[in-house]
């Protein structure tokens, strides 16, 4: 694989970006943390403040791995859906991995079980929704076109569990279940620790490794499956391994995070528009382009208020005017 000059430096931008935005993030929030005293407790040069060993180990530094994680397999997950479905409008959710999540988390949330209990279930739902739409799909598109067949199953899927989650809402008891309900629904990275990025770290890695080495088929595959078959590539097996692990990618930050919109639409459109349509680079960029959005998300949500303010409402809020203007900028190549 040869990157001209031009692709080098601005994966070097995205990255060192990137690096910025997570020292940022170390320093804001409700109590400032002053950069040179960062410096001191990172170099271990001396520090006065007593509360920052607990303040940066314990809250700062699994909310910033975790923003990276999520962002970065959200928005590498939306790439790779895009490419296998060849529609632009495609987002990680299109298989009802998210509404799978959602109502893993909220029957958790009923029962009155523990945190860990909560996202091994959205966790498993959230899977088990992507296998429902693939059988759905094979039931359905035996002598139809099986990308159209998958989406229309996604939309199936997505709609059970959703109406599924909405009756445990109801049934939901108003004065504390459904509060928790409703808040994990819109995301946070509230209670996160480095146990939980212990777990999911590993998942978001294999699951990235499959992606990242199929890429170039993954090139091929735009120009339609007769093409890709004629060139030896066996495009069943490259879209099954690739939706497993663009499902586990989601799936697993879902399961610990809640559900957080716009981020797999908006990234792979801004990514693209940087990078170019390869694979190959646009997955790295991706994953650097949603990592920093995120980031930057949950900085605003942390900090314009004494209140944390859920994820998602700063994600739908921005997505949505983001999303026209990258559109804007691409709608002479949009895909």
């Amino acid at each position: 694989m040869k990157y001209d000059i031009r692709q080098l430096f601005v994966m070097l931008i995205l990255l060192f970006v990137l690096a910025i935005i997570i020292i940022v993030s170390f320093t804001v929030g409700r109590y400032f943390i002053p950069v040179d005293d960062l410096l001191r407790y990172l170099f271990g040069e001396g520090y006065t403040d007593e509360n920052l060993p607990v303040l940066i180990m314990n809250i700062r530094l699994p909310r910033i791995l975790i923003a990276v994680l999520a962002g970065g397999a959200l928005s590498v997950s939306g790439v790779v859906y895009q490419g296998l479905f060849r529609n632009p409008m495609v987002s990680p959710d299109i298989l009802g991995v998210s509404a799978g999540a959602g109502l893993g988390a909220a029957v958790a949330i009923l029962l009155s079980t523990g945190l860990v209990v909560v996202q091994v279930s959205a966790f498993a739902a959230g899977l088990l929704a992507v296998f429902m739409s693939l059988s759905v799909s094979r039931l359905l598109g035996l002598n139809h076109d099986r990308i159209l067949m998958l989406v229309l199953s996604g939309m199936i899927v997505g709609a059970l569990f959703n109406a599924s989650i909405m009756l445990m809402k109801y049934m939901a008891d108003s004065e504390s279940k459904l509060p928790e309900i409703t808040f994990w629904l819109m995301g946070s990275f509230t209670n996160v620790t480095m146990h939980e990025i212990k777990y999911i770290l590993p998942i978001v890695l294999l699951s990235l490794i499959p992606l990242l080495l199929n890429a170039w088929k993954l090139n091929i595959l735009s120009f339609g499956d007769e093409e890709a078959r004629t060139l030896g590539i066996d495009t069943l097996r490259l879209r099954f391994i690739s939706i497993i692990c663009a499902s586990l990618l989601t799936a697993s930050v879902v399961s610990v995070t809640g559900i957080i919109g716009w981020v797999g639409l908006i990234i792979p459109h801004f990514a693209r528009f940087i990078v170019g349509p390869d694979h190959r680079l646009l997955i790295p960029a991706s994953f650097l382009t949603g990592a920093s959005l995120l980031l930057l998300v949950d900085d605003l949500s942390r900090s314009v208020s004494s209140l944390e303010i859920p994820l998602g409402v700063i994600t739908s809020l921005i997505g949505a005017p983001l999303f026209f203007i990258v559109l804007r900028m691409t709608r002479k190549k949009v895909w």
